[in-house]
């Protein structure tokens, strides 16, 4: 055998020794886990214990735990880092622990046990993490969606819930999930955006903001459409940190996700049925029974359902300002999905009196978009201008100009640009002392693609 050929085996076989060694100490970790698991039981999920009390416990109960294992020789180093794993497992979210930590990834997503993907500048990349098995994943889950008093078992093997910080969760299990568990974890910043960043991330312009700013101080309806990702949420949290501190606001979500910093916040949130099907309140019971709690505005976290037609009326008997956002393609789809959505309310409207109610109670739509380049950015702001015979018109006071092209990174070069018409609520708001400065609404050139 020529010496080619002997360091060519000779790096094969440590190559195959390295993933043995790799083998046993997945199967130790998993062997540990079980034990600590198994053993503290209901200990883990005490309320009454501290952290650091449950930690010292599960640490304890590893040390024993490796102790009776004597089937990997494990060197000081790897010994410490084992157990730091497997603690972080028991008390943390497990392996997706330090993408929770890490301030670029915005969204976590747990494709089966053997496949998590995360979210970083919008693009999405593949991870090396792993989690034991299903039932380690599933475990995960439970207890995350355990922490906000929902639940997830075969019965209901989809579920909505969120972490302590705020992040979406989303996840789905057996039957359902076929390969799975599913999660997806939609992050939030520890620190909420504000309107100074989406300017310097180009989401919106300085003439946007100042458009957008005077209108939610000037009690205009406003409807934030997008498709799923494209920054809604974020967008409403900004909008509605420009109502007023002297105002009284009532917020209605699915899980709570809005950080107001005004004082005068009610918060209410839906409640999914218990285990014999009973107690649910749903977002349209939340509407409802907002108009009850004397509101100065009413922010609906997403309109997906009956509630739509409550959320119209209470726009047209004295609630001004609302704000919701919608899933939509265009802000003339967002027209559409709404009349949909008032149609599953149940009552037989015509649909010239559903438009008719649109056309009145709606003021403007901000849309956003998720362009290629994994950038978020708003692409119009559209005024709804009334009715013309059984259309509901609109104009667009702004656009994002795609005809500027990309860079060499593939980064799109254009932005919103104003269109050069001016709103017809420019009196109203005129009439409650927030003046629209003319630059506001300086026509720019559009590029030509």
């Amino acid at each position: 055998m020529s010496l080619a050929d002997r360091v060519k085996a000779a790096r094969a076989s440590e190559t195959t020794v390295d993933t043995q060694r790799e083998e046993s100490r997945q199967e130790l970790r998993r062997k540990l886990h079980y034990k600590v698991v198994e053993g503290l039981g209901p200990t883990l999920y005490d309320r009454q214990m501290s952290d650091a009390e449950l930690k010292l416990r599960v640490m304890e109960m590893l040390e024993w735990a490796l102790d009776q294992e004597q089937s990997v020789p494990l060197s000081r180093a790897d010994r410490l880092s084992l157990l730091q794993e497997i603690s972080d497992d028991v008390l943390g979210y497990g392996p997706i622990d330090p993408y929770l930590a890490d301030p670029e990834v915005t969204e976590i997503m747990v494709n089966g046990p053997h496949a998590v993907w995360i979210e970083r500048a919008g693009r999405l990349f593949k991870t090396d993490t792993r989690f034991v098995d299903a039932t380690h994943l599933e475990r995960i889950i439970e207890k995350i969606v355990g922490q906000v008093g929902r639940r997830i078992d075969e019965s209901t093997p989809m579920v909505d819930a969120r972490l302590p910080d705020g992040s979406r969760v989303n996840a789905v299990i057996h039957p359902l999930a076929i390969g799975g568990p599913y999660l997806t974890i939609r992050k939030f910043a520890v620190d909420p955006f504000t309107v100074e960043d989406l300017i310097a991330n180009n989401t919106l312009s300085e003439q946007a903001a100042g458009l957008v700013r005077r209108a939610v101080r000037g009690k205009l309806n406003v409807v934030v459409s997008g498709a799923t990702g494209s920054g809604k949420t974020t967008l409403l949290n900004v909008l509605s940190n420009f109502i007023p501190d002297d105002e009284r606001i009532v917020t209605i979500e699915d899980a709570a996700e809005l950080q107001l910093n005004q004082v005068h916040v009610l918060s209410l949130e839906a409640r999914p049925p218990n285990l014999e099907g009973k107690g649910q309140v749903t977002i349209r019971d939340l509407v409802r029974n907002s108009l009850r709690m004397r509101p100065d505005r009413i922010i609906v976290g997403e309109v997906r359902g009956g509630e739509a037609l409550d959320m119209l009326q209470a726009m047209n008997t004295g609630h001004d300002g609302s704000l919701t956002t919608v899933h939509s393609n265009s802000p003339r789809d967002t027209l559409a999905r709404v009349e949909t959505m008032v149609l599953m309310a149940g009552m037989d409207l015509p649909i010239r009196a559903i438009r008719e109610q649109l056309a009145s109670a709606l003021d403007l739509i901000v849309h956003t978009h998720r362009l290629r380049d994994g950038t978020r950015r708003v692409t119009h702001i559209t005024e709804v201008v009334g009715m013309e015979g059984d259309i509901i018109t609109l104009q667009d006071l702004m656009l994002f100009d795609y005809g500027m092209g990309v860079d060499e990174n593939g980064k799109y070069l254009g932005r919103l640009k104003a269109t050069g018409i001016r709103p017809t609520f420019s009196d109203h708001l005129e009439n409650l002392g927030i003046g629209l400065p003319a630059d506001l609404f300086a026509p720019e050139p559009f590029a030509r693609r």
